[in-house]
């Protein structure tokens, strides 16, 4: 029978600070690995499954249903972590389900097939997050949220790079979507590794907290919910990368080779954005997300209704928009909840967010086959709504010093 993970012996202050931040690298070349493989993926899901004979509105469903799913079970996965402290279990039982599901896709010959291991990834991806990033929230609690976040987002994103310009080779040199699915096994073992090596060096990420904030006796606080509403509105107005590539692809906006590397310019972008919020946020709180929110909404016009020069310019955008997010709403979930509540936070989060992407994408995939002007226009006005409940959230934020 295994043991929940117990606290070892203290540390000075300086060691702790140390190991800290090495635990927030490690984890970092976890992810880096890790969005070479299912980033490398989900660069070339959206044309394979427009070759499997998937509709617009198919891709739209599949995209929404893999985020649905992915997000949706960390509600369940964050509560558990909290009430059984198995916080490393879990992660790496999430880890293996989500990178092994991968390579699996070079077997897929029929759409629904691909769509049921894409989905499939998505689950590993929902078991591991939650606990995952409330081991980085305690480390972080000693770097600074927005930075920790920010660098291991950094980090994630050179993985999210690297992953689709690996793609982009393969399928250039040999024109087949399933040895490029093939290649990413490689990646997916080096994840698996340095995640072991991790659970090795870092057994009770909490001794890291800087700070042992008190039971919550009444849960999470109204801040908290004003929040997630606005996280929730901005998640149905982004559309997910699948769609804008089935549009290239279908309107011969670029050759088949290069969407890939495309969407390896906006996890670029989207890595830079990281670190820049992450230290923003860290300065100024909320408000930092509310500005890049009204910058990445012009993604939506670029993408779906320019050229292939206004598309480039739009992925900017996007990617600026999906650095913002992955550092300061994850660096915000910490703040406002205790730890010892603060599985059920991100799974909560979570969940609100990949319920809000599903919907908003597979309504976003139907305006698609119906009118690009009202997709755009959905997208567009959806987001920002979210902007006021940025604000609001910002003006009762009492943040831990």
């Amino acid at each position: 029978m295994s043991v929940p993970e117990t606290s070892q012996s203290p540390m000075s202050e300086d060691a702790l600070r140390r190991r800290a931040f090495g635990f927030v690298v490690l984890l970092g070349f976890v992810s880096l690995f890790a969005d070479m493989t299912y980033e490398g993926a989900r660069s070339i899901t959206g044309p394979f499954l427009a070759l499997l004979g998937a509709s617009g509105t198919a891709v739209g469903i599949v995209a929404g249903l893999g985020e649905l799913v992915g997000y949706g079970l960390r509600l369940a996965s964050g509560y558990l972590a909290d009430r059984t402290r198995r916080y490393w279990a879990m992660t790496l039982f999430g880890y293996g389900l989500n990178l092994l599901a991968v390579p699996l896709l070079a077997l897929a010959g029929q759409w629904p097939l691909a769509a049921a291991l894409i989905v499939l990834e998505r689950t590993g991806k929902a078991i591991r997050n939650p606990p995952r990033d409330v081991m980085l929230s305690h480390a972080t609690s000693r770097t600074g949220r927005g930075f920790g976040f920010g660098l291991h987002e950094a980090m994630d994103q050179i993985g999210a790079v690297l992953g689709p310009l690996g793609a982009a080779l393969v399928v250039s040199l040999r024109g087949d979507y399933r040895e490029a699915f093939a290649w990413m096994a490689v990646p997916a073992l080096l994840a698996l590794a340095t995640l072991l090596l991790a659970r090795v060096l870092y057994p009770v990420p909490r001794d890291l907290e800087s700070h042992r904030p008190p039971l919550a006796p009444r849960g999470l606080r109204r801040t908290y919910w004003v929040f997630l509403a606005g996280a929730a509105l901005v998640a149905a107005g982004y559309a997910d990368f699948p769609l804008i590539a089935y549009r290239m692809q279908r309107e011969a906006l670029a050759p088949e080779a290069l969407i890939p590397g495309l969407y390896a310019l906006a996890m670029a972008v989207d890595a830079l954005a990281a670190l820049l919020f992450g230290r923003l946020f860290d300065r100024f709180g909320i408000p930092v997300l509310a500005g890049a929110v009204v910058l990445s909404a012009l993604f939506a016009p670029l993408v779906f209704l320019g050229s292939f020069p206004f598309v480039v310019a739009g992925m900017v955008c996007w990617g600026i928009g999906m650095g913002a997010q992955e550092s300061i709403l994850r660096a915000a979930v910490a703040d406002f909840a205790p730890a010892d509540r603060r599985g059920t936070a991100y799974g909560l989060f979570n969940a609100a967010y990949g319920l809000a992407w599903f919907l908003g994408s597979a309504l976003m995939g139907w305006f698609y086959d119906l009118s690009l002007p009202a997709l755009v226009v959905f997208s567009v006005l959806v987001q920002g709504l979210a902007v006021p409940c940025f604000l609001a959230a910002s003006r009762r934020l009492t943040r831990p010093t």
